[in-house]
């Protein structure tokens, strides 16, 4: 059951005001609260006086992803190696932005899907299913035998992003960590590795920011 907090004393201000009427709609408790608690609630995450608890998330199966009930060719994100649940939240807001139809996370040595990346997903990750998976390089293999191509975004790619000839395929785009990019075995399940032209001032993009300019070269191609 979820509960909404709300710290004493809130400049209650439109969107405040939204909130609070949509969660009495709902029927959601509401528990005025002093702000140093809901500071300890949301473990010192930017709250700007409000935090709803939900029960524990719902990961979906990555076979969801094979015939989404979502109109459009299957398109989806896979994540590996990436930590940082902010820029998991990013990614599923693109994906929800530019058609995509879910995003993989492994179950170890990756961010899963916590309040962090709920936050920064801005409400897209109330459409766009996320799935965990215990082994990536098994469901990247059960999606090839699925019918999809797999391309790997890496700097050192064997195609630039603008030559992609696959966008009108159901895909699956692996992104990398910032640190290490694609890890050898993830790279070698990849059907192509694609890369995000750049000014030469420039080493490299933030794992989210490249997963975005490469969902929308595939919205604009696919369109």
């Amino acid at each position: 059951v979820a509960t909404m907090y709300v710290a004493g004393r809130i400049d209650a201000d439109d969107r405040v005001r939204e909130a609070l009427k949509i969660a009495g709609e709902r029927g959601i408790p509401i528990l005025e609260t002093p702000r140093g608690e809901l500071d300890r609630l949301t473990d010192d995450a930017v709250h700007q006086g409000l935090a709803i608890q939900v029960p524990p998330y719902e990961y979906a199966h990555p076979s969801d992803f094979v015939d989404p009930q979502t109109p459009g060719i299957p398109l989806v994100v896979a994540l590996d190696g990436i930590t940082d649940p902010r820029n998991l939240g990013a990614i599923i807001r693109s994906v929800a932005a530019f058609g995509g139809h879910g995003v993989v996370v492994p179950a170890r040595r990756s961010v899963g899907m916590t309040a962090s990346a709920w936050k920064t997903s801005a409400g897209a990750a109330a459409r766009i299913p996320v799935a965990q998976v215990s082994n990536l390089n098994q469901a990247l293999k059960d999606f090839k035998k699925a019918g999809f191509f797999v391309i790997g975004l890496d700097m050192d790619g064997d195609v630039e992003l603008p030559d992609l000839e696959l966008a009108s395929e159901p895909l699956v785009i692996v992104v990398g960590s910032e640190g290490k990019g694609l890890s050898k075995l993830v790279g070698e399940n990849c059907d192509q590795i694609v890369s995000v032209p750049m000014s030469s001032a420039v080493e490299s993009l933030n794992a989210g920011i490249a997963a975005g300019v490469t969902l929308y070269e595939v919205a604009r191609r696919r369109r």
